[in-house]
This record gives structure tokens, C-alpha cells and sequence, in this order.
């Protein structure tokens, strides 16, 4: 695992999922952590049921706090698993617009 790896996987595991109360990383809901090239994140999440209302959010929120990672330039996040998951994907990993931009903090 990358160093970068390793500091995204920290912070997205300890995102907090607000029905349960439970860290993403209790909840093991990260199934894949991966640099596919400098900067760039792929991760891979599965909600902990197939009709997840929160799905969307939980994508958003993992994708935000990816970027606010020291050297990541982009996270690409992919839902597993839900009924949505097609939709999510591509709402999420839309390309970047001024009013879709999510920017480090």
C-alpha cells in the first residue's frame, strides 16, 4: 500500500455513517483503496444494504474527504451492491463543474 494509500484509507475509515453511529471502517464498508496513478484514488464502497437511502451521501462524503487528503489531486468513488449503484456512479464521478466542485478545505 502506497503512503498516500495509507492516509486516505485512514480518513475515509473514520467517516462516521449517521444512521448507524458506526466508522466506515466498523461498518467495513470500503472494499477497495487504490493510487491508480500519482494523485489519483479509486475507492470502492459497498452500502450496508442494496436500497441504502444514503448511498448518495455516503459516495459524497467519502469523496470529500478523499480530496481534502495532502496529494490527492482526484478520487474516483464507486458504489457496489445497491439497487442505485449505476446512477451513483455516475452522479459522483461526473466531470467537475463550478457548481458540482468539491475543493480541499
Amino acid at each position: 500500500m502506497t503512503a498516500l494509500e495509507e492516509k486516505v484509507k485512514e480518513k475515509v475509515n473514520a467517516i462516521i455513517d449517521p444512521e448507524t453511529g458506526l466508522s466506515f471502517q466498523e461498518m467495513r464498508l470500503i472494499k477497495e483503496l487504490k493510487e491508480k496513478e500519482p494523485g489519483v484514488v479509486r475507492i470502492v464502497f459497498r452500502p450496508s444494504s442494496p436500497i441504502c437511502p444514503i448511498a448518495l451521501k455516503l459516495a459524497y462524503d467519502i469523496k470529500d474527504v478523499a480530496m481534502k487528503v495532502e496529494g490527492v489531486n482526484k478520487a474516483v468513488v464507486y458504489c457496489r451492491d445497491h439497487l442505485m449503484q449505476e446512477t451513483i456512479n455516475s452522479i459522483i464521478n461526473a466531470p467537475v463543474t463550478t457548481s458540482t466542485a468539491i475543493t480541499k478545505k
